[in-house]
């Protein structure tokens, strides 16, 4: 059986720069694996930092190609960061890195905080590729966006921590490639999350954004359905005739996000799922009633985490499977 590993403070504020996650995650610890960890920071990360402790740490981050980290980030951060960057900066050329700078600049100019990316592996091509397709989104898309760029980064390094507790070095972007493929997968809406012994946190989670006024949105009511129909899946444009069927309902917070819709189990039961949000109570004068998102889980999946964000605004809406 393996023997717990346990950290400090400082050693979560080298994987990421809030001090809220830090401290939050010395007091889980030790942990009795990668994945114990890992499953851990996500739920603290997505549930339990606030928008302060997001922007506190995507600040200790270099911009990208930059070879020196922020003076408030930690001296392990600084060397991550370099390791992470390492790609990049090998494949860069003089053209290439000021177009970057230039880009770099642009992108903080309209969101307030540095583009984050996770880099390990990347060129200077690919990630200046990305920079210029992200630079195109809505702030409050974009933030979610950066907040999941963290989390990636921050799973390398947890991965990086248990190594040197290994004395196993792993301060380079050559020995974080492995891992990096693995987190690479949640950056797809389709990705798939690492599984981890047992959940901390409901299999199927939700967060509302209201857009037009750039903050969460507070006080919706979220019904959470399955389908037990008489048919194996629910047809576009017929009847339901009873076949969807409570599972569990909530109402967002003050962060915009929703209490537990369902037991926290280890395995989530395979099936299709519908997800509505009380949009009309919400936004009286708004342009949708309620808005409901219906998904599958198949039986390859119900180990998975399905976070299913809202972005809303009086005349439109958009989801995405998160992390």
């Amino acid at each position: 059986m393996a023997v717990p590993v346990s950290f400090q403070e400082k050693d979560f504020l080298s994987c990421c720069g809030s001090t809220t996650f830090a401290q939050h995650m010395a007091s889980a610890s030790p942990f009795s694996s990668l994945d114990h960890a890992i499953s851990v920071a996500r739920d603290v990360w997505f549930n339990t930092v606030d928008v302060n402790g997001w922007l506190q740490a995507f600040s200790a981050h270099p911009q990208i190609g930059q070879r020196h980290a922020p003076s408030h980030a930690s001296q392990t951060s600084a060397q991550w960061s370099k390791g992470e960057q390492s790609t990049a900066l090998a494949t860069a050329t003089g053209s290439s890195l000021q177009e970057l700078s230039e880009w770099n600049a642009r992108y903080w100019e309209k969101f307030g905080f540095v583009f984050l990316i996770c880099a390990s592996g990347r060129s200077t091509d690919e990630i200046l590729a990305e920079l210029k397709r992200r630079y195109t989104n809505r702030p409050i898309v974009e933030f979610e966006i950066a907040a999941q760029e963290q989390m990636k980064i921050t799973e390398l390094r947890l991965a990086k921590l248990f190594s040197s507790k290994e004395s196993i070095p792993s301060t380079t972007d050559k020995d974080s490639t492995m891992f990096a493929k693995k987190a690479e997968a949640s950056e797809s809406p389709v990705g798939k999350s690492i599984q981890a012994p047992a959940r901390s946190r409901p299999p199927i989670t939700t967060h509302v954004l209201d857009t037009s006024r750039g903050g969460p949105a507070a006080g919706i009511d979220v019904l959470l359905e399955v389908w037990r129909g008489a048919q194996s899946r629910p047809e576009f444009g017929t009847t339901d005739n009873g076949g969807w069927v409570f599972h569990g309902s909530s109402k967002t917070d003050s962060d915009g996000r929703c209490g537990q819709l369902m037991n926290i189990v280890d395995n989530v039961p395979p099936g299709i799922y519908r997800i509505s949000f009380n949009t009309g109570q919400y936004n009286p004068s708004g342009f949708f009633p309620y808005v409901s998102i219906v998904f599958e889980i198949r039986e390859s999946q119900k180990r998975e985490h399905f976070h299913v964000p809202l972005l809303l605004s009086p005349f439109s809406f958009s989801t995405y499977r998160g992390s």
